[in-house]
C-alpha cells in the first residue's frame, strides 16, 4: 500500500480511467506556485492510514489479545487483506482508498504480533526466518507493483493480482505450518493448551511455554522497562526512515528524466525494501548488539536528505538510489536485531509477552513520523 500511495493520491479516477494515476510519463503538479511537484495531501496521509490502527491493536494486544487463539487470528488477518486490496482497486475517492489501506493496517499490525508472538513456541532461530520473510515480503510487494505498473498494467489490476497473496497466507498457516514441538516437561490446563494451540489440527501440541497472560501486572511492567534499550533505538529508526519515505520520497523529485514522478517514487520504494530484505537476512553472517548504533545512523540519513530536500545540492537521482538502498539496510538490521537480542536476554516464560510488548516500537517510530510529516509537506509545497 505505501508503493501505492503516490498513485493513491495522485488523481481521483476519472470517466473511462480505471487507474488512479494517469498513464502517461508527464506529471501533473497540483501545487503550481512550489518549487516542489506536490500532491495535494502529503503521502504521510497514506502512512497514518497504514499504521494508525496497527498502533491501536499493538497497544491493546498485551492486555488481552492472548485470549485469543491463534487461528481466529490468522483468518482476520488474511480476509482483512484481502478486502483492502479490492476495496482501494474499486475506490473512486480518496477516502475510499484510505478506508482499504486501514484494512490493510489491521491485517499487518494483526499479524505481525500474532506470528512474532507466536515464535516463542519455536527455535530461537525461527526470528531470523521470520524477519527475512517480512522483509522479503516487503521487497516483493514494492518490486510486483514497480513492475507490473512498469509493464503497462493499471494499478487497479495489479492490486486485484495481489489477492493470490492473502490466500496463500491462510493455506500456509492452516494446511503447511507444523505444531510447535513441547518445550516444557510439566503441562497446562486443557483450557489454556486449546486457547494456545496457533494450529487448526486434530492433534494439540502436548506441552507450551507459561503464557504470557499468566503475568501479573508487576511482572509485565519489570519486562517492559527491561526491554526500554531495545524499544527506544528502534523508535528513532523507524521515526527517521518513514520520515524519510512517506514525508521526503515525494519532495526527491528529479525533473527532465525519463521517469516519471510517480515512477520515481515507486523506485524509491523499491530499493528501499530490498535493503531492507538484504539486511533482515543476515543475522547468521552478522549480529549488533549496540542498535542505538544504527539509530544514529538513521538519524543522519533523514538530516543529510532533509538538507538536500531544502538546498537540492545531489547531481543525479542514482545517489538518492544508493542513500535509499543504505537506509533500507540500517532499518532491517535493526528489526532483525533488537528482536533477536530480546530472544536471547528473556526467560522463556517472558519471551511471548517481550515479543508482543517490543513490536510496537516500529509502529510508534512510524506514526510520530507521519505525524510530523504532514505538516513538513504542506510548508515545503507552499514555498514558492
Amino acid at each position: 500500500m505505501l508503493s501505492a500511495a503516490h498513485d493513491i493520491l495522485r488523481h481521483q479516477r476519472a470517466p473511462g480511467n480505471q487507474s488512479h494515476v494517469d498513464p502517461g510519463p508527464i506529471p501533473v503538479p497540483h501545487n503550481g506556485s512550489s518549487r516542489f511537484d506536490c500532491n495535494s495531501v502529503s503521502t504521510a496521509a497514506v502512512l497514518l492510514a497504514d499504521i494508525l490502527p496497527t498502533l491501536l491493536i499493538k497497544l491493546l494486544a498485551p492486555f488481552g489479545l492472548h485470549l485469543l487463539p491463534y487461528s481466529p487470528r490468522v483468518l482476520v488477518s488474511g480476509v482483512c487483506a484481502a478486502g483492502s486490496f479490492i476495496l482501494v482497486a474499486f475506490s473512486h475517492s480518496v477516502g475510499t482508498s484510505l478506508g482499504g489501506v486501514v484494512l490493510a493496517s489491521i491485517s499487518s499490525g494483526l499479524g505481525e504480533i500474532t506470528f512474532l508472538s507466536l515464535t516463542s513456541f519455536y527455535p530461537r532461530a525461527v526470528i531470523s526466518w521470520w524477519s527475512s520473510g517480512t522483509g522479503g515480503a516487503g521487497l516483493l510487494g514494492a518490486l510486483s507493483y514497480l513492475g507490473l505498473t512498469q509493464a503497462g498494467l493499471s494499478p487497479q489490476h495489479t492490486l486485484l493480482s495481489m489477492l493470490g497473496i492473502p490466500a496463500l497466507l491462510l493455506v500456509s498457516y492452516f494446511l503447511l505450518l507444523t505444531s510447535p514441538a513441547p518445550q516444557d516437561p510439566g503441562g497446562e490446563e486443557d483450557t489454556e493448551t486449546a486457547a494456545r494451540q496457533p494450529l487448526m489440527s486434530s492433534e494439540a501440541p502436548e506441552s507450551k511455554p507459561d503464557s504470557g497472560s499468566s503475568l501479573s501486572l508487576q511482572e509485565r511492567w519489570t519486562v517492559f522497562k527491561s526491554l526500554l534499550p531495545h524499544i527506544i533505538p528502534l523508535v528513532l529508526v523507524y521515526f527517521a526512515e518513514y520520515f524519510i519515505n512517506q514525508g521526503l520520497f515525494e519532495l526527491l523529485f528529479f525533473r527532465n528524466m525519463s521517469l516519471s514522478h510517480a515512477e520515481q517514487y515507486r523506485w524509491y520504494q523499491m530499493l528501499y525494501q530490498a535493503g531492507v530484505f538484504a539486511s533482515r537476512s543476515s543475522l547468521r553472517c552478522c549480529r549488533i548488539r549496540y542498535t542505538w548504533i544504527l539509530a544514529l545512523l538513521q538519524c543522519f540519513n533523514l538530516g543529510f536528505l532533509m538538507a538536500d530536500v531544502w538546498f537540492s545540492f545531489l547531481p543525479s537521482i542514482y545517489l538518492i538510489f544508493l542513500i535509499i538502498l543504505y537506509e533500507g539496510l540500517l532499518g532491517g538490521a535493526a528489526y532483525v536485531n533488537t528482536f533477536h537480542n530480546i530472544a536471547l536476554e528473556t526467560s522463556d516464560e517472558h519471551r511471548e509477552f517481550a515479543m508482543a510488548t517490543a513490536c510496537i516500537s516500529d509502529t510508534l517510530g512510524i506514526s510520530l513520523s507521519g505525524a510530523l510529516a504532514l505538516p513538513l509537506h504542506d510548508f515545503l509545497c507552499h514555498l514558492s
